[in-house]
Protein backbone atom coordinates (compact mmCIF):
# COMPACT_ATOMS: atom_id res chain seq x y z
CA UNK A 1 0.00 0.00 0.00
CA UNK A 2 1.01 3.84 -0.53
CA UNK A 3 2.62 5.55 2.64
CA UNK A 4 0.75 8.81 3.32
CA UNK A 5 3.03 11.34 1.61
CA UNK A 6 2.62 9.07 -1.54
CA UNK A 7 -0.87 9.22 -1.15
CA UNK A 8 -0.97 13.14 -0.71
CA UNK A 9 0.97 13.63 -3.82
CA UNK A 10 -1.27 11.16 -6.18
CA UNK A 11 -4.40 13.66 -4.20
CA UNK A 12 -2.93 16.90 -5.33
CA UNK A 13 -1.45 15.43 -8.72
CA UNK A 14 -3.98 16.03 -11.81
CA UNK A 15 -6.27 12.98 -12.36
CA UNK A 16 -4.44 10.29 -14.63
CA UNK A 17 -4.78 6.85 -15.71
CA UNK A 18 -3.79 5.94 -12.27
CA UNK A 19 -5.75 7.59 -9.79
CA UNK A 20 -9.79 8.61 -9.42
CA UNK A 21 -11.25 10.78 -6.65
CA UNK A 22 -14.97 10.56 -5.62
CA UNK A 23 -16.07 12.88 -2.38
CA UNK A 24 -19.21 10.21 -3.21
CA UNK A 25 -19.81 6.77 -0.49
CA UNK A 26 -22.95 5.54 -2.17
CA UNK A 27 -22.63 5.19 -5.75
CA UNK A 28 -21.56 1.68 -6.41
CA UNK A 29 -21.67 1.31 -10.25
CA UNK A 30 -19.44 4.71 -9.66
CA UNK A 31 -16.83 2.42 -8.02
CA UNK A 32 -16.95 -0.51 -9.65
CA UNK A 33 -16.51 1.37 -13.21
CA UNK A 34 -13.27 2.83 -12.07
CA UNK A 35 -11.91 -0.41 -10.43
CA UNK A 36 -12.29 -2.58 -13.83
CA UNK A 37 -10.65 0.05 -15.86
CA UNK A 38 -8.14 0.05 -13.44
CA UNK A 39 -7.80 -3.39 -13.77
CA UNK A 40 -8.06 -3.59 -17.30
CA UNK A 41 -4.41 -1.12 -17.70
CA UNK A 42 -5.19 -0.51 -21.27
CA UNK A 43 -1.87 1.45 -21.01
CA UNK A 44 -0.01 -1.92 -19.96
CA UNK A 45 1.67 0.34 -17.65
CA UNK A 46 1.62 -2.33 -14.96
CA UNK A 47 1.38 0.24 -12.18
CA UNK A 48 -1.27 0.06 -9.68
CA UNK A 49 -4.55 1.94 -9.76
CA UNK A 50 -5.80 4.22 -6.65
CA UNK A 51 -9.66 5.08 -6.22
CA UNK A 52 -9.85 7.97 -3.42
CA UNK A 53 -13.09 8.10 -1.33
CA UNK A 54 -13.16 10.92 -0.02
CA UNK A 55 -11.57 13.49 -2.18
CA UNK A 56 -13.07 15.89 -4.62
CA UNK A 57 -11.38 16.32 -7.87
CA UNK A 58 -8.83 18.93 -6.73
CA UNK A 59 -7.58 16.53 -4.28
CA UNK A 60 -9.30 18.59 -1.44
CA UNK A 61 -10.37 15.98 1.48
CA UNK A 62 -13.72 16.21 2.11
CA UNK A 63 -13.97 15.25 5.51
CA UNK A 64 -15.41 12.11 5.39
CA UNK A 65 -15.34 9.70 8.07
CA UNK A 66 -14.64 6.27 7.39
CA UNK A 67 -16.69 3.41 8.93
CA UNK A 68 -16.36 -0.09 9.75
CA UNK A 69 -19.29 -0.09 7.28
CA UNK A 70 -17.70 1.30 4.73
CA UNK A 71 -15.03 -0.21 4.51
CA UNK A 72 -16.68 -3.88 4.13
CA UNK A 73 -19.20 -2.29 1.59
CA UNK A 74 -15.90 -0.85 -0.47
CA UNK A 75 -14.22 -4.60 0.13
CA UNK A 76 -17.24 -6.65 -0.80
CA UNK A 77 -16.89 -5.80 -4.29
CA UNK A 78 -14.07 -7.95 -5.21
CA UNK A 79 -16.16 -10.83 -4.53
CA UNK A 80 -19.84 -9.85 -5.28
CA UNK A 81 -19.89 -10.86 -8.51
CA UNK A 82 -20.49 -8.25 -10.25
CA UNK A 83 -16.24 -7.52 -11.96
CA UNK A 84 -15.24 -10.89 -13.59
CA UNK A 85 -12.59 -12.48 -13.56
CA UNK A 86 -12.73 -11.31 -9.89
CA UNK A 87 -10.23 -7.99 -9.39
CA UNK A 88 -6.84 -8.31 -6.90
CA UNK A 89 -7.62 -5.15 -4.73
CA UNK A 90 -6.74 -3.83 -1.40
CA UNK A 91 -8.63 -1.50 0.81
CA UNK A 92 -7.28 1.19 3.16
CA UNK A 93 -7.96 4.21 5.52
CA UNK A 94 -5.86 7.27 5.74
CA UNK A 95 -6.75 9.63 8.15
CA UNK A 96 -5.67 13.83 7.89
CA UNK A 97 -6.48 16.40 9.66
CA UNK A 98 -9.42 17.01 6.76
CA UNK A 99 -10.60 13.92 7.23
CA UNK A 100 -10.36 10.05 6.52
CA UNK A 101 -9.54 8.49 3.08
CA UNK A 102 -10.66 5.57 1.90
CA UNK A 103 -8.19 3.79 -0.74
CA UNK A 104 -8.89 1.36 -3.13
CA UNK A 105 -5.56 0.17 -4.58
CA UNK A 106 -6.28 -2.02 -7.63
CA UNK A 107 -3.75 -4.30 -9.14
CA UNK A 108 -3.35 -4.45 -13.27
CA UNK A 109 -5.10 -8.03 -14.10
CA UNK A 110 -3.24 -10.75 -15.98
CA UNK A 111 -6.91 -11.80 -17.57
CA UNK A 112 -7.94 -9.35 -19.62
CA UNK A 113 -10.53 -7.92 -20.91
CA UNK A 114 -12.11 -7.31 -16.93
CA UNK A 115 -16.23 -7.01 -17.15
CA UNK A 116 -18.37 -5.05 -15.06
CA UNK A 117 -21.69 -6.81 -15.28
CA UNK A 118 -20.89 -7.67 -19.00
CA UNK A 119 -19.29 -4.23 -19.82
CA UNK A 120 -15.77 -3.41 -20.30
CA UNK A 121 -14.58 -0.31 -19.08
CA UNK A 122 -11.24 1.39 -19.64
CA UNK A 123 -9.43 4.88 -18.45
CA UNK A 124 -7.83 7.00 -21.39
CA UNK A 125 -5.89 9.18 -19.51
CA UNK A 126 -8.04 11.04 -16.35
CA UNK A 127 -11.03 9.78 -18.25
CA UNK A 128 -13.34 6.63 -17.64
CA UNK A 129 -15.20 5.28 -20.84
CA UNK A 130 -16.76 1.88 -22.12
CA UNK A 131 -13.62 0.17 -24.26
CA UNK A 132 -14.25 0.44 -28.16
CA UNK A 133 -13.79 -3.01 -29.75
CA UNK A 134 -10.41 -2.18 -31.01
CA UNK A 135 -9.88 -1.68 -26.89
CA UNK A 136 -11.12 -4.32 -26.69
CA UNK A 137 -9.33 -6.82 -29.17
CA UNK A 138 -6.14 -4.96 -27.80
CA UNK A 139 -6.94 -6.43 -23.74
CA UNK A 140 -7.85 -10.10 -25.49
CA UNK A 141 -4.22 -9.62 -27.33
CA UNK A 142 -2.58 -8.58 -23.92
CA UNK A 143 -4.42 -11.67 -21.82
CA UNK A 144 -3.39 -14.20 -24.53
CA UNK A 145 0.68 -12.81 -24.31
CA UNK A 146 0.61 -12.74 -20.72
CA UNK A 147 -0.93 -16.80 -20.59
CA UNK A 148 2.71 -18.40 -20.64
CA UNK A 149 2.87 -21.87 -21.02
CA UNK A 150 3.89 -23.67 -17.48
CA UNK A 151 7.57 -24.48 -18.92
CA UNK A 152 7.87 -20.76 -19.62
CA UNK A 153 7.13 -19.78 -16.29
CA UNK A 154 9.59 -18.11 -13.80
CA UNK A 155 10.66 -20.69 -10.87
CA UNK A 156 11.52 -17.95 -7.49
CA UNK A 157 13.62 -20.43 -5.75
CA UNK A 158 16.11 -20.89 -8.12
CA UNK A 159 19.15 -19.23 -9.07
CA UNK A 160 21.55 -19.44 -11.98
CA UNK A 161 23.32 -21.44 -9.63
CA UNK A 162 21.06 -24.45 -10.00
CA UNK A 163 21.80 -24.68 -13.66
CA UNK A 164 24.26 -26.75 -15.72
CA UNK A 165 25.59 -23.84 -17.11
CA UNK A 166 28.67 -25.78 -18.70
CA UNK A 167 26.44 -28.19 -20.67
CA UNK A 168 24.49 -25.54 -21.53
CA UNK A 169 27.29 -23.71 -23.73
CA UNK A 170 29.06 -26.69 -24.57
CA UNK A 171 26.12 -28.84 -26.03
CA UNK A 172 22.95 -26.88 -26.42
CA UNK A 173 23.44 -23.35 -27.55
CA UNK A 174 26.17 -24.33 -30.73
CA UNK A 175 23.02 -26.28 -31.80
CA UNK A 176 20.51 -24.24 -31.14
CA UNK A 177 22.02 -20.94 -32.61
CA UNK A 178 23.31 -20.67 -35.58
CA UNK A 179 27.34 -20.82 -35.45
CA UNK A 180 27.73 -17.56 -36.75
CA UNK A 181 25.93 -15.78 -34.75
CA UNK A 182 26.62 -17.02 -31.79
CA UNK A 183 30.28 -16.65 -32.05
CA UNK A 184 29.23 -12.24 -32.43
CA UNK A 185 27.05 -12.41 -29.48
CA UNK A 186 28.52 -11.00 -26.59
CA UNK A 187 26.05 -11.40 -24.22
CA UNK A 188 26.59 -12.79 -21.01
CA UNK A 189 25.42 -16.72 -20.25
CA UNK A 190 21.46 -15.31 -19.16
CA UNK A 191 21.01 -13.29 -21.90
CA UNK A 192 21.65 -16.32 -24.19
CA UNK A 193 19.60 -18.82 -21.93
CA UNK A 194 16.19 -15.97 -21.65
CA UNK A 195 16.90 -16.03 -25.84
CA UNK A 196 15.68 -19.50 -25.64
CA UNK A 197 13.14 -19.64 -22.94
CA UNK A 198 15.56 -20.96 -20.21
CA UNK A 199 16.07 -18.26 -18.18
CA UNK A 200 13.83 -14.57 -16.46
CA UNK A 201 15.91 -11.75 -17.08
CA UNK A 202 13.01 -10.02 -14.92
CA UNK A 203 12.82 -11.63 -12.30
CA UNK A 204 16.51 -13.03 -12.76
CA UNK A 205 15.55 -16.96 -12.61
CA UNK A 206 15.51 -19.99 -14.39
CA UNK A 207 12.31 -20.93 -15.63
CA UNK A 208 10.93 -24.00 -15.87
CA UNK A 209 11.97 -25.39 -19.01
CA UNK A 210 15.87 -24.26 -18.11
CA UNK A 211 14.99 -26.67 -14.78
CA UNK A 212 13.74 -29.64 -16.35
CA UNK A 213 16.15 -29.12 -19.14
CA UNK A 214 19.55 -28.84 -17.40
CA UNK A 215 18.93 -28.73 -13.89
CA UNK A 216 21.46 -29.65 -11.23
CA UNK A 217 18.53 -31.56 -9.38
CA UNK A 218 15.38 -30.97 -11.20
CA UNK A 219 13.37 -32.77 -8.24
CA UNK A 220 14.08 -30.17 -5.91
CA UNK A 221 11.60 -27.77 -7.23
CA UNK A 222 9.85 -30.20 -9.32
CA UNK A 223 8.95 -33.05 -7.12
CA UNK A 224 7.40 -35.66 -10.06
CA UNK A 225 10.29 -34.67 -12.81
CA UNK A 226 11.67 -37.90 -13.13
CA UNK A 227 10.82 -41.61 -14.83
CA UNK A 228 10.44 -44.49 -12.39
CA UNK A 229 11.06 -47.81 -13.52
CA UNK A 230 9.57 -51.07 -12.41
CA UNK A 231 10.32 -54.46 -13.41
CA UNK A 232 7.68 -56.85 -11.82
CA UNK A 233 8.01 -60.44 -11.73
CA UNK A 234 4.48 -61.54 -12.89
CA UNK A 235 1.56 -59.58 -14.99
CA UNK A 236 0.92 -57.11 -12.24
CA UNK A 237 1.52 -54.39 -10.10
CA UNK A 238 0.67 -56.80 -7.16
CA UNK A 239 3.78 -59.39 -7.83
CA UNK A 240 7.04 -59.11 -6.87
CA UNK A 241 9.34 -56.28 -7.94
CA UNK A 242 12.41 -57.58 -9.58
CA UNK A 243 14.38 -53.90 -10.23
CA UNK A 244 13.49 -50.52 -9.79
CA UNK A 245 15.35 -47.71 -11.35
CA UNK A 246 14.77 -43.69 -10.66
CA UNK A 247 16.21 -41.46 -13.35
CA UNK A 248 16.07 -37.95 -11.96
CA UNK A 249 18.75 -36.00 -13.66
CA UNK A 250 17.60 -33.36 -15.92
CA UNK A 251 16.28 -34.48 -19.23
CA UNK A 252 19.81 -33.31 -20.96
CA UNK A 253 21.45 -36.01 -18.91
CA UNK A 254 18.63 -38.52 -17.91
CA UNK A 255 17.40 -39.43 -21.58
CA UNK A 256 20.49 -40.67 -23.04
CA UNK A 257 20.33 -42.92 -19.30
CA UNK A 258 17.06 -44.29 -20.07
CA UNK A 259 18.10 -44.72 -24.30
CA UNK A 260 21.33 -46.89 -23.05
CA UNK A 261 18.96 -48.87 -20.36
CA UNK A 262 16.43 -49.57 -22.67
CA UNK A 263 19.01 -51.11 -25.21
CA UNK A 264 20.80 -53.20 -22.57
CA UNK A 265 18.69 -53.45 -19.70
CA UNK A 266 15.27 -53.66 -21.36
CA UNK A 267 15.01 -54.92 -25.46
CA UNK A 268 15.79 -58.55 -24.90
CA UNK A 269 16.94 -60.46 -28.01
CA UNK A 270 16.86 -64.25 -28.16
CA UNK A 271 17.66 -67.10 -30.55
CA UNK A 272 14.12 -68.79 -31.97
CA UNK A 273 14.27 -72.35 -33.19
CA UNK A 274 13.18 -72.06 -37.30
CA UNK A 275 14.12 -75.45 -38.66
CA UNK A 276 17.55 -77.98 -37.74
CA UNK A 277 19.78 -76.14 -40.07
CA UNK A 278 18.10 -72.08 -39.15
CA UNK A 279 17.51 -69.67 -36.33
CA UNK A 280 15.86 -66.48 -36.32
CA UNK A 281 16.43 -63.74 -33.42
CA UNK A 282 13.61 -62.77 -32.16
CA UNK A 283 12.99 -59.17 -30.11
CA UNK A 284 10.82 -58.61 -27.19
CA UNK A 285 10.47 -54.98 -27.76
CA UNK A 286 11.87 -52.88 -30.19
CA UNK A 287 14.51 -49.96 -28.90
CA UNK A 288 13.06 -47.85 -31.37
CA UNK A 289 9.52 -47.91 -30.40
CA UNK A 290 10.25 -48.20 -26.41
CA UNK A 291 12.25 -44.80 -26.96
CA UNK A 292 9.53 -42.96 -28.95
CA UNK A 293 7.40 -43.72 -25.76
CA UNK A 294 9.49 -42.15 -23.15
CA UNK A 295 10.97 -39.26 -25.19
CA UNK A 296 7.25 -38.33 -26.02
CA UNK A 297 5.84 -39.01 -22.60
CA UNK A 298 8.72 -36.63 -21.17
CA UNK A 299 7.67 -33.82 -23.81
CA UNK A 300 4.01 -33.90 -23.06
CA UNK A 301 3.51 -34.87 -19.65
CA UNK A 302 2.78 -32.14 -16.41
CA UNK A 303 4.97 -30.93 -14.84
CA UNK A 304 3.21 -29.03 -12.07
CA UNK A 305 1.81 -32.75 -11.44
CA UNK A 306 3.99 -35.31 -8.23
CA UNK A 307 3.55 -38.07 -10.07
CA UNK A 308 6.50 -39.16 -11.74
CA UNK A 309 6.53 -40.58 -15.32
CA UNK A 310 5.98 -44.53 -14.84
CA UNK A 311 8.00 -46.80 -16.95
CA UNK A 312 6.47 -50.23 -15.64
CA UNK A 313 7.57 -53.82 -17.46
CA UNK A 314 5.83 -56.69 -16.73
CA UNK A 315 6.06 -60.16 -18.17
CA UNK A 316 3.90 -60.03 -20.66
CA UNK A 317 3.90 -56.04 -21.65
CA UNK A 318 5.10 -52.75 -20.93
CA UNK A 319 3.24 -49.77 -19.32
CA UNK A 320 4.45 -45.92 -19.74
CA UNK A 321 2.18 -43.61 -18.40
CA UNK A 322 2.56 -39.44 -17.57
CA UNK A 323 0.65 -36.87 -15.92
CA UNK A 324 -1.36 -34.94 -17.92
CA UNK A 325 -3.85 -36.21 -20.36
CA UNK A 326 -4.48 -34.79 -24.23
CA UNK A 327 -3.34 -31.33 -24.16
CA UNK A 328 -5.01 -28.19 -26.21
CA UNK A 329 -6.01 -29.15 -29.27
CA UNK A 330 -5.88 -32.67 -29.26
CA UNK A 331 -8.52 -35.03 -28.10
CA UNK A 332 -9.79 -38.76 -27.91
CA UNK A 333 -11.85 -37.95 -31.14
CA UNK A 334 -8.73 -36.26 -33.23
CA UNK A 335 -6.14 -38.47 -31.34
CA UNK A 336 -3.69 -38.97 -33.09
CA UNK A 337 -3.86 -37.21 -36.09
CA UNK A 338 -3.73 -33.89 -33.97
CA UNK A 339 -1.18 -32.52 -31.31
CA UNK A 340 -0.59 -29.90 -28.92
CA UNK A 341 2.57 -28.93 -26.67
CA UNK A 342 2.13 -28.71 -23.06
CA UNK A 343 5.34 -27.16 -23.02
CA UNK A 344 6.64 -25.40 -26.52
CA UNK A 345 9.61 -24.88 -25.22
CA UNK A 346 11.12 -28.53 -23.64
CA UNK A 347 9.59 -29.92 -26.93
CA UNK A 348 11.61 -27.21 -28.87
CA UNK A 349 14.83 -28.23 -27.52
CA UNK A 350 14.35 -31.77 -27.57
CA UNK A 351 13.83 -31.61 -31.12
CA UNK A 352 17.30 -29.80 -30.61
CA UNK A 353 18.93 -32.23 -29.38
CA UNK A 354 17.46 -34.64 -31.73
CA UNK A 355 15.29 -36.64 -29.32
CA UNK A 356 11.96 -35.75 -30.65
CA UNK A 357 11.19 -34.93 -34.53
CA UNK A 358 8.02 -32.16 -34.01
CA UNK A 359 6.61 -33.44 -37.15
CA UNK A 360 3.16 -35.44 -35.21
CA UNK A 361 4.89 -38.86 -35.97
CA UNK A 362 5.55 -40.42 -32.94
CA UNK A 363 2.26 -42.32 -32.73
CA UNK A 364 2.42 -44.13 -36.02
CA UNK A 365 6.44 -44.18 -36.43
CA UNK A 366 5.47 -46.64 -32.80
CA UNK A 367 2.76 -48.82 -34.33
CA UNK A 368 5.23 -49.25 -37.62
CA UNK A 369 8.31 -50.70 -35.55
CA UNK A 370 6.35 -52.69 -33.02
CA UNK A 371 4.36 -54.05 -36.47
CA UNK A 372 7.84 -55.10 -37.85
CA UNK A 373 8.53 -56.45 -34.72
CA UNK A 374 5.54 -58.68 -34.74
CA UNK A 375 4.02 -57.00 -31.24
CA UNK A 376 0.54 -56.88 -31.51
CA UNK A 377 -1.26 -53.81 -31.74
CA UNK A 378 -0.03 -50.93 -28.98
CA UNK A 379 -3.17 -49.67 -26.87
CA UNK A 380 -3.54 -46.00 -26.37
CA UNK A 381 -5.44 -44.96 -23.59
CA UNK A 382 -6.84 -41.77 -24.03
CA UNK A 383 -9.98 -41.38 -21.72
CA UNK A 384 -8.38 -40.62 -18.57
CA UNK A 385 -8.73 -37.11 -18.09
CA UNK A 386 -5.69 -36.73 -15.95
CA UNK A 387 -3.16 -39.31 -17.41
CA UNK A 388 -1.85 -40.51 -21.01
CA UNK A 389 -1.46 -44.32 -21.08
CA UNK A 390 0.42 -46.36 -23.37
CA UNK A 391 0.63 -50.14 -23.38
CA UNK A 392 3.13 -52.28 -25.69
CA UNK A 393 2.67 -56.22 -25.92
CA UNK A 394 5.63 -58.43 -26.15
CA UNK A 395 6.50 -60.63 -28.87
CA UNK A 396 6.12 -64.10 -28.69
CA UNK A 397 5.92 -66.11 -25.62
CA UNK A 398 7.20 -64.06 -22.82
CA UNK A 399 9.12 -67.06 -21.02
CA UNK A 400 11.51 -67.09 -24.39
CA UNK A 401 13.12 -63.86 -22.49
CA UNK A 402 14.45 -65.10 -19.46
CA UNK A 403 16.22 -62.90 -17.50
CA UNK A 404 18.98 -65.09 -16.24
CA UNK A 405 20.07 -65.98 -19.80
CA UNK A 406 23.21 -64.12 -20.84
CA UNK A 407 22.24 -60.90 -22.72
CA UNK A 408 24.69 -60.74 -26.43
CA UNK A 409 24.98 -57.40 -26.69
CA UNK A 410 25.87 -56.72 -22.79
CA UNK A 411 29.13 -58.21 -23.69
CA UNK A 412 32.32 -56.66 -24.42
CA UNK A 413 32.36 -56.22 -28.66
CA UNK A 414 35.24 -57.72 -30.46
CA UNK A 415 35.88 -55.09 -32.72
CA UNK A 416 35.61 -56.33 -36.49
CA UNK A 417 39.17 -57.17 -38.31
CA UNK A 418 38.27 -55.21 -41.27
CA UNK A 419 39.18 -52.21 -39.34
CA UNK A 420 42.27 -50.30 -40.93
CA UNK A 421 44.01 -50.29 -37.05
CA UNK A 422 46.15 -52.24 -35.10
CA UNK A 423 43.54 -52.64 -32.07
CA UNK A 424 43.20 -55.17 -29.28
CA UNK A 425 41.06 -58.29 -29.66
CA UNK A 426 38.67 -57.43 -26.72
CA UNK A 427 38.06 -53.50 -26.97
CA UNK A 428 36.20 -52.58 -24.41
CA UNK A 429 33.51 -50.64 -26.50
CA UNK A 430 29.60 -51.35 -26.42
CA UNK A 431 27.60 -51.99 -29.36
CA UNK A 432 26.97 -48.34 -30.39
CA UNK A 433 30.71 -47.34 -29.92
CA UNK A 434 31.73 -50.05 -32.23
CA UNK A 435 29.15 -49.03 -34.99
CA UNK A 436 30.23 -45.39 -34.63
CA UNK A 437 33.91 -46.70 -35.33
CA UNK A 438 32.92 -48.81 -38.37
CA UNK A 439 31.12 -46.12 -39.67
CA UNK A 440 33.99 -43.77 -39.28
CA UNK A 441 36.85 -46.36 -40.33
CA UNK A 442 34.73 -46.11 -43.90
CA UNK A 443 33.92 -42.70 -44.25
CA UNK A 444 36.30 -40.13 -41.89
CA UNK A 445 34.47 -37.31 -42.30
CA UNK A 446 31.06 -38.40 -41.36
CA UNK A 447 28.57 -35.53 -39.40
CA UNK A 448 27.21 -36.30 -36.15
CA UNK A 449 23.84 -36.25 -38.10
CA UNK A 450 25.37 -38.79 -40.75
CA UNK A 451 26.22 -40.98 -38.04
CA UNK A 452 23.00 -41.10 -35.77
CA UNK A 453 20.89 -41.70 -39.19
CA UNK A 454 23.44 -44.34 -39.93
CA UNK A 455 22.92 -46.29 -36.75
CA UNK A 456 19.93 -45.41 -35.91
CA UNK A 457 20.27 -43.08 -33.02
CA UNK A 458 19.60 -39.75 -31.78
CA UNK A 459 22.45 -36.69 -31.99
CA UNK A 460 23.14 -36.63 -28.34
CA UNK A 461 23.41 -40.42 -28.42
CA UNK A 462 26.33 -40.24 -30.94
CA UNK A 463 27.75 -37.36 -29.01
CA UNK A 464 28.16 -38.64 -25.98
CA UNK A 465 29.27 -41.94 -27.12
CA UNK A 466 31.81 -40.37 -29.55
CA UNK A 467 33.05 -38.45 -26.27
CA UNK A 468 33.64 -41.47 -24.57
CA UNK A 469 35.83 -43.00 -27.39
CA UNK A 470 38.01 -39.86 -27.29
CA UNK A 471 37.99 -40.13 -23.38
CA UNK A 472 39.45 -43.74 -24.11
CA UNK A 473 42.04 -42.55 -26.31
CA UNK A 474 40.45 -44.54 -29.17
CA UNK A 475 39.08 -41.69 -31.46
CA UNK A 476 40.15 -38.11 -32.17
CA UNK A 477 39.27 -35.13 -33.76
CA UNK A 478 41.57 -33.45 -36.62
CA UNK A 479 40.96 -29.81 -37.35
CA UNK A 480 37.84 -27.90 -37.23
CA UNK A 481 34.36 -29.08 -36.76
CA UNK A 482 33.30 -27.85 -40.49
CA UNK A 483 36.15 -28.72 -42.43
CA UNK A 484 38.35 -31.40 -40.60
CA UNK A 485 38.16 -35.43 -40.10
CA UNK A 486 38.20 -38.06 -37.76
CA UNK A 487 40.89 -40.68 -36.82
CA UNK A 488 41.17 -43.91 -34.66
CA UNK A 489 43.61 -43.82 -32.67
CA UNK A 490 46.10 -47.35 -32.64
CA UNK A 491 46.85 -48.35 -29.29
CA UNK A 492 50.36 -48.95 -27.95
Amino acid sequence: MLTKDEVLELLHDTESYRAERTVSTNDMDKFQEAICAFANDLPDSRQNGYLFIGADNQGNLSGLKVTDDLLKKIASIRSDGNILPLPIMNVEKYTFEGGDLLSVEVRPSFTTPVRYRGRVFVRVGPRRDLASEDEIRILTEKRIANMASFDASPCFRATVDDLLLDKIESDYLPQAIDPEILASDKRDIKHKMASLGLYDLQYDCPTYAGLILFGKNPTQFLYGAYVQYGRFGGKSKGDRIVEERAFKECLAVSLNKIENFIEYGVSKTRPVFVSAMREEQMINYPEGALRELIYNACMHRDYQSNMPTRFYSFNDRIEVMNPGGLYGKARPDNFPNVNDYRNPIVAGALKVLGYVNQFNHGIQNIKDLLKANNNPEPIFNVDKLTVFEAVIPIAGPEDLYDDNQTKEKNRTVNLPVNLPVNLPVNLPVNKTQMEILKRIAGNNKITYDELAIAIGKTRETVRVNVTTLKEKGLLQRVGSDKNGHWEILQSE
